[in-house]
């Protein structure tokens, strides 16, 4: 079904590249200089890709969160979690798990003992997701998403398909239950392959290309983005229409209903108030977060 008002792109951001937890390389469309918000997202980073040799896996070993979600989505190679409630589990291709922080958890993310030893890729995102003042104290849970439950659904020109994380897309729906309305799409598409996909007005969206190239938009002079650019789309329509060049594209298509209340950011916790932020840091510090079962961080 084509749409009538087919959103134009704001603008293509180049990635931050760094590292993060104990040395692991990442690219980060957002937050950076160029481009800070993403209401509600608060921040992506792509893990890799990168090629390990034994012993050189690296992850984020025990830290704390309050206030929003993580959702780790991995395309190769194996995590383990552990977290201060006594929870863990196993993280492999094609997975994702959606934590929400609420109140306050420690946790892991580390390499398997097996990629540890044997060394391999590993190639993977972590999203921050911003939860309303109502909720940001919300009981920790989690929603572990594996492969075959995630939908992967054909495009209509059969040159391509998207694995539906979060929302609606192509007639599938994704298992998630979210705090507010939010759409996670992973699109990969063939040389030349199209794709239009519904995104409600009102709400941000932005598609970050990984692999490949990809224009964006309606009419001959669409802009284009290519691996490690983020294209921020304007509010000016209800779908998003995408179109690989000659080597394909992949991307994550994000969007969401704007939460649109203060927000305050200090490292690994995300509140409305610095007086709350103060608040995360004095209960992290004190144990009330609680901490990793030495026989579960051992065995990570």
């Amino acid at each position: 079904m084509a749409h009538a008002g087919i959103r134009s792109v704001d603008g293509v951001v180049d990635t931050f590249r760094g590292r993060e937890g104990a040395g692991f390389e990442i690219r980060r469309p957002f937050p950076t200089p160029r481009f800070e918000r993403l209401d509600p997202f608060i921040l992506l980073d792509e893990m890799g890709p990168t090629e390990n040799g034994p012993g050189q896996a690296r992850g984020a070993p025990d830290h704390p969160h309050r206030g929003f979600e993580t959702v780790t989505y991995l395309l190769s190679g194996e995590m383990d979690h552990r977290d201060s409630r006594g929870g863990g589990g196993r993280l492999v291709p094609g997975d994702a798990q959606w934590m929400t922080a609420g109140a306050g958890i420690v946790h892991s993310e580390l390499p398997t003992p097996r990629i540890l030893r044997d060394g391999g890729r590993m190639h993977g995102f972590q999203l921050w997701v911003n939860l309303p003042a109502t909720e940001k104290m919300t009981r920790p849970r989690y929603q572990d998403l594996r492969s075959a439950a995630i939908p992967a659904v054909p495009t209509l020109d059969g040159k391509g398909r998207v694995s539906v994380l979060s929302g609606e897309a192509l007639g599938a729906t994704a298992a998630t239950r979210t705090h507010t309305p939010i759409l996670y799409l992973h699109v990969s598409l063939d040389p030349a392959g199209v794709v239009e996909l519904p995104v409600p007005r009102g709400w941000n969206a932005a598609a970050y290309l990984f692999r490949g190239r990809a224009s964006l938009g309606a009419g001959d002079d669409r802009p284009a983005a290519v691996s490690g650019q983020l294209a921020v789309l304007a509010h000016d329509g209800d779908a998003v229409r995408l179109q690989a060049g000659p080597d394909g594209a992949e991307l994550l298509l994000l969007a969401g209903e704007p939460i649109g209340e203060p927000m305050v950011h200090y490292g690994p916790f995300v509140m409305n108030t610095e007086g709350q932020i103060m608040e995360a840091i004095a209960d992290y510090r004190a144990g009330r977060m609680g901490e990793i079962p030495p026989e579960l961080s051992e065995s990570a």
